[in-house]
């Protein structure tokens, strides 16, 4: 392992604790070969402190890294893909499963079971429940015992208890996109929790790299569709920690739809409550020394455009009445609605700085 030192002009606390010796710290990334995989060997390759040391992708096993991420160059491109139940190499510290919901949770226990910690970046640690589980994917869980343990990472909420986590759960894109505007206003007790519309539109990367029919150009060039009626999966995400983080029980009536680009997310949030025109200064304020999260100015709505490339999610208010309001939430769906939070919580994980490795600036054009 390489050593580095991390050179502060200012010795606060803080600063203190950066100035120390800090070791490289082995990474593995199961899943490498999907759309959140690479972009985790992205932000990893010019992170300070991580080090890409294992890659995995099952069906992609024996192949260079780089024969099948057209985009890697350099050692990551050079790296044999190992299979997803391949042993870990024991300086791996860090493991991020990038791997379906069921097939992830077995590479899970056994990452723990050798020591390492984990970001989960599949949903199979993200419900407390395996009632709630089994009705969201329809399936048995191989290890609800890590239920209570794995710590959901939204990481704004959650910081403290992301700190001290050997697992993580991170968040699905449609509920970062829908819980970080929302949380605060049902704390703040203003919302109407019986008329909770979600209205989201992702870029075709949210589906996955696997072949689908569904998605191939002529499907989906020229076209924008719903899908996941009458209840997506993510609706239970949505309740469960909009209850866990804002207190209060919620239904939600949730659509997501896809469109012809290839990342981004907008959601738009139809909700009822009170105080309406006070909406935009409690999110401001609770937003304002948050890193990744902008509320924009009065007037302002975000677009996927303005915050493609970041780990932000960009929010705008527009109070209709005094008891009718539409909030519109913008994220990268690959970053801050996976990779980009998934390093966000690792960082904070290993008491790295939380913005380490991450843009806040988007690609612009």
């Amino acid at each position: 392992m390489n050593l580095n030192v991390i050179m502060t002009k200012s010795f606060d606390e803080t600063d203190a604790l950066r100035s120390m010796p800090v070791m490289n710290i082995a990474v593995a990334i199961l899943g490498a070969t999907g759309y959140t995989g690479a972009e985790l060997i992205r932000l990893i390759e010019s992170h300070p402190h991580f080090e890409v040391k294992h890659l995995a992708a099952h069906s992609q096993a024996g192949k260079l890294a780089g024969d099948v991420l057209p985009g890697c160059a350099g050692k990551v491109a050079a790296m044999r893909l190992a299979t997803a139940d391949d042993a870990l190499p024991e300086n791996v510290e860090l493991v991020f499963t990038a791997l379906p919901h069921g097939a992830a949770a077995t590479s899970v226990f056994a990452a723990l079971e050798a020591g390492k910690k984990v970001v989960d970046l599949s949903a199979d640690f993200r419900h407390k429940s395996h009632d709630i589980y089994q009705a969201a994917y329809g399936a048995s869980h191989p290890h609800p015992e890590l239920f209570e343990e794995a710590v959901y990472g939204l990481t704004e909420f959650a910081r403290a208890d992301v700190a001290k986590a050997r697992l993580i759960a991170n968040p699905g894109c449609y509920p970062t996109s829908t819980l970080l505007p929302l949380v605060p206003l049902l704390n703040a007790e203003l919302i109407d929790t019986s008329t909770i519309i979600v209205d989201s539109k992702s870029g075709t990367s949210g589906a996955g790299r696997s072949a689908k029919t569904d998605l191939l150009y002529c499907e989906i060039n020229e076209s924008v569709k719903a899908y996941g009626l009458p209840r997506h999966r993510h609706a239970w995400e949505m309740e469960e920690w909009a209850l866990g983080f804002g207190h209060q029980s919620i239904t939600v009536r949730f659509v997501p739809h896809i469109l012809p680009m290839n990342r981004g997310m907008l959601t738009t949030l139809h909700l009822n409550g009170a105080s309406t025109h006070s909406w935009h200064e409690i999110l401001t304020d609770q937003f304002a020394d948050e890193p990744f999260v902008k509320v924009l100015p009065e007037g302002r709505l975000p677009s996927t455009a303005g915050i493609s490339g970041s780990n932000r999610c960009d929010i705008g208010v527009a109070a209709l009445s005094d008891s009718e309001a539409v909030i519109v939430s913008c994220i990268d769906n690959l970053l801050k609605g996976a990779a980009g939070q998934a390093l966000q919580n690792a960082n904070l994980m290993f008491g790295f700085d939380e913005t380490a490795g991450l843009a806040t600036h988007a690609l612009w054009p």
